[in-house]
């Protein structure tokens, strides 16, 4: 099991996501997304990539109500550094239910979470890190971050991120 590292971060309320609701632009805060709740946000470098299309964001869909049960969460969510238009089109195509998604396109969420790296050796541009973090009303407390976090990275490791890690940990 690898555990958490312990970092408490408020998250700003201003931070915003732009969402396609209903044919419309929608803005959503952080306020609207955390405030007065506990949630895991995972985030990821990619949607439709190989990893993250796999194992990661299936894992969390399929173990989600281990995950609530566990941590008494009311949400879990996917970030990445996409558009509203890819994170829908992704999550319809991965018949994703449960698990909610936030999408990142300006990186702003990514900036603050000092988790922005470059892939541009493997034509991704900037892209986020892998890690969870769990959010308990709008203030961070354990960090689940891969190792080897860098820019051009060549690995892209998959273990501290994982669900089943955040499970193992949080049943300890």
């Amino acid at each position: 099991m690898i555990r958490p590292t312990f970092q408490t971060r408020v998250v700003p309320n201003h931070l915003s996501f732009q969402y396609r609701e209903d044919g419309e632009w929608v803005t959503k805060t952080a306020q609207d997304l955390f405030a007065g709740k506990k949630v895991i946000v995972f985030a990821l470098p990619g949607a439709f990539t190989p990893t993250c299309s796999s194992f990661q964001l299936p894992g969390f869909e399929k173990n989600f109500a281990k995950l609530k049960k566990a941590a008494n969460l009311d949400d879990i969510y996917c970030l990445s550094v996409n558009d509203a238009f890819v994170m829908d089109a992704w999550f319809k195509d991965q018949k994703i239910k449960k698990v909610k998604h936030i999408p990142d396109g300006n990186l702003d969420w990514t900036r603050w979470a000092d988790m922005l790296v470059s892939k541009v050796n493997l034509g991704f541009g900037l892209r986020s890190w892998r890690y969870a973090v769990i959010i308990d009303d709008m203030v961070t407390s354990q960090w689940f971050i891969e190792d080897g976090k860098t820019d051009r990275a060549e690995d892209d490791p998959y273990e501290a991120s994982s669900p089943e890690n955040i499970l193992e940990y949080l049943g300890s």
